[in-house]
């Protein structure tokens, strides 16, 4: 705390959210609570369904229950502070409490798009070496994955907390954003941030890059194989076990690259609604890609509310 003190005269920020108007706030914060409860309860459930059937331990199902834990502590680290400020006119928060918001933000982020990285390489091997796949995909490489997606981001995110902390803050504490996020800070600073921008346009745009083109080079592969399956009902097959994996892709990436790939200066209101997309939204639309589209996750939900029934 005292080195905070030391480099920020700036003890507390403001965030305006996502309105100013009074008559906004009530609403929106029936709604955000509404996509929260329905994302803590949504993801326990794949949880304690893929926990319950036997039939669901494999790797995919393994990597899943990681991902709608991670899920929960994402949308908590966020969704709880944002809906106090919606009641409050005093929505201020501490210097300490903003950075720590935004450490867990990007590291559980972050372990997001690894978990997903992972699910690729899973449907890779599923599809395009079957035989051996039982020993690629084994109970030791898929604790390491996970382990590796969970911990890399936190070294990620507590590098740019660092660099972050350097700067000074002593014109503006006005964050325009719903929560504490790295691109408005910046342009708070009244020091230089040219290692901060260096560091997010090198080291930021390698880490968030690599895992997804790992998810394109699987899916690239997989298509390739796919396209040699001979019968139209293989094909549709192969297809439906990556559907809902890259849905989430889809919606996670796309929110993510319109927010961070542009210049700092063009930030705007757009931008929130992205950030939206893929730290509240993806969460809560997780457990129903999952479960929509997938026979052996219906059939797990299922026997779950049987067995909670008897």
């Amino acid at each position: 705390m005292e080195r905070l003190n030391q480099t920020s005269s700036v003890s507390e920020f403001i965030l305006l959210g996502l309105s100013s108007w009074p008559e906004d706030q009530k609403p929106l914060f029936i709604l955000f609570l509404i996509m929260y409860l329905v994302t803590i309860t949504g993801n326990l459930l794949i949880i304690l369904a893929i926990n319950s059937d036997p039939q669901l331990h494999t790797p995919m199902y393994f990597f899943l229950s990681f991902l709608s834990f991670i899920d929960i502590c994402f949308s908590t680290t966020i969704v709880p502070r944002v809906l106090v400020n919606f009641l409050s006119e005093k929505k201020t928060i501490s210097y300490a409490g903003c950075l720590t918001q935004m450490y867990f933000t990007y590291a559980l982020g972050n372990t997001d798009s690894y978990l997903l990285a992972a699910m690729a390489y899973d449907r890779y091997v599923a599809i395009c070496d079957p035989f051996h796949y039982i020993t690629i995909m084994s109970r030791r490489p898929c604790v390491l994955l996970v382990a590796f997606s969970c911990s890399l981001p936190h070294l990620h995110s507590l590098l740019h907390i660092l660099l972050l902390n350097q700067l000074t803050f002593c014109n503006s504490n006005v964050v325009h954003h719903f929560l504490c996020n790295i691109n408005p800070l910046l342009k708070l600073s009244c020091s230089s941030i040219f290692v901060n921008d260096l560091t997010i346009k090198t080291e930021g745009l390698v880490f968030w890059v690599t895992p997804f083109l790992c998810i394109v080079f699987s899916y690239v592969r997989i298509l390739i194989a796919v396209l040699r399956i001979p019968s139209a009902a293989g094909k549709r097959k192969a297809f439906s076990t990556c559907g809902s994996h890259f849905t989430v892709v889809i919606l996670f990436y796309g929110s993510i690259f319109y927010v961070y790939l542009q210049p700092l200066s063009s930030y705007t209101v757009q931008d929130q609604v992205a950030t939206i997309v893929y730290t509240v939204l993806t969460s809560m639309l997780n457990p129903f890609i999952y479960s929509l589209r997938n026979k052996d996750m219906k059939r797990g939900l299922v026997k779950l509310m049987g067995r909670r029934k008897t």
